[in-house]
């Protein structure tokens, strides 16, 4: 592999990233980043990445979940808060189900930017450039919102750097204790239409009231009262992504300082692009979205070209293809990993390939279409025997109505109630809680049939 350095990306061909029109605005902001402290640190990433090995031998479980996109405007405690809080659930349900430590990896303190399927929209006959993300642009439709404004980058800075403090509060000052966590779920499982979870939530109750019989409480088990969080985004605008860049003097390796995980979009994974070129120099774990048009041939060169040392935990595989597609596509991606003898973890997102327009005009996800996903993606590793080893959701800690379906049942006439997504439809707690039970329960199955053909 070819020596790298951080800004050589700026020689590849480069795509979803703006065109700046005032080249020294950009050239003081990134100097000033430049300057900044990392929002993340080498520890941190190289621990994540021993953890995503773990998950993808199938000894944990990785849950990475947050905003479709980031805002400026909607940016609150509370709001960190909430997500944190549902993540904390849904993690509970899945430790149980699984049987083996949930990693939690948020998509936040940094998902500011988003890819776009065409470079314009047109309002009543009026077309201005896409709306590409508060990092980059705004979303009121004028021309001047719609201009890059390089100076949103010390903006999503300061407010990564917000958020990842919060979040290390909370994960270490006593709001993520196991029994407080467990309350919250318990109140989601006494509504009359989540009787099906009830049995799992109750054995989830006996479980820790043997712990605490046994003495192992919050008092004095400081696991059982915090948690590791970690950051992840879409590492798209890369001007904001290498001005971060640090050198870790320890391994003497390059750290992207903006998140400890970064993934590489289906729209940016070209071999060849400016994308795939900075992040195979990072030492982070890089995820890679794989969509329906991931040819065989793309993903042996990006395995060869991101993990070049084969080294579990840094490649995580995250597959997006539509309920209903799955057999078809995640098979054989499988089959070339295997003939590789990459190390990767699977990873399963349902969300984006199932986006479909309501007949009320707003776009949405069934909740159905998500659960289908997940299920084939569980089918096809137990038919391959090869391990899953996690689930990415856009999903809130809000009581939004985005995506139709659960057992609370968002319908299509109510979406228009607390429809507040930038970009792409997001779960609700509620939707989110639930999945993360349906989960637990094909996690469950998963590893009762493992154990059964070991067995034989």
């Amino acid at each position: 592999m070819s020596e790298w350095h951080k800004s050589d990306w700026r020689k590849k061909p480069r795509v979803q990233m703006p065109d700046y029109t005032d080249a020294a605005a950009l050239a003081a902001v990134e100097e000033k980043l430049s300057a900044y402290p990392p929002l993340v640190f080498a520890g941190e990433a190289r621990r994540l990445k021993r953890e995503l090995g773990a998950a993808s031998r199938g000894e944990a479980f990785l849950l990475q979940g947050g905003d479709c996109a980031e805002a400026f405007d909607q940016f609150s405690a509370n709001a960190i808060r909430d997500t944190f809080k549902v993540m904390l659930q849904m993690a509970m349900v899945l430790t149980y189900g699984a049987k083996v430590p949930v990693i939690k990896v948020g998509r936040i303190a940094g998902q500011f930017a988003k890819p776009r399927s065409a470079p314009t929209e047109t309002v009543n006959g009026v077309e201005l450039p896409s709306y590409r993300g508060d990092i980059i642009n705004e979303l009121d439709f004028s021309p001047e919102a719609r201009i890059p404004n390089p100076g949103k980058m010390l903006q999503a800075y300061t407010q990564a750097a917000a958020t990842l403090n919060l979040l290390r509060a909370f994960s270490t000052g006593g709001y993520a204790d196991v029994h407080q966590v467990h309350a919250w779920t318990l109140g989601f499982t006494k509504g009359e239409k989540a009787e099906r979870y009830r049995e799992m939530a109750a054995r989830i109750s006996d479980t820790l009231d043997f712990m605490r019989a046994a003495g192992i409480d919050s008092d004095n088990a400081p696991t059982l009262r915090t948690v590791d969080v970690y950051t992840s985004h879409e590492g798209l605008l890369l001007e904001y992504e290498e001005a971060l860049c640090r050198l870790d003097t320890t391994s003497g390796k390059w750290l992207a300082g903006s998140g400890h995980m970064l993934w590489i979009g289906d729209r940016t994974r070209q071999p060849d692009g400016a994308h795939v070129e900075f992040l195979r120099g990072v030492l982070n774990p890089v995820g890679l979205k794989c969509g329906p048009t991931m040819t065989t041939e793309d993903l042996k060169t990006l395995l060869a070209t991101l993990n070049p040392e084969n080294e579990p935990g840094r490649l995580t595989l995250i597959a997006r293809f539509g309920a209903g597609k799955v057999g078809e596509h995640l098979s054989r991606l499988i089959k070339t990993v295997r003939e590789e003898g990459a190390n990767v973890t699977w990873v399963c997102d349902p969300m984006h390939g199932n986006t479909i327009k309501a007949a009320s005009g707003y776009k949405t996800r069934p909740f159905e279409s998500v659960l289908r996903e997940v299920q084939e993606f569980f089918a096809v590793h137990r038919a391959e025997g090869t391990i899953p080893g996690g689930v990415h959701f856009e999903m809130t800690g809000q009581d939004v109505t985005e995506c139709t379906g659960g057992v609370y049942a968002v319908t299509d006439d109510s979406l228009s109630d607390r429809y507040h997504t930038a970009c792409d439809p997001r779960l609700n707690a509620s939707q989110s809680l639930e999945l993360a039970f349906l989960v637990a329960e094909e996690l469950s199955g998963f590893r009762q049939a493992r154990a059964n053909a070991q067995a034989v």
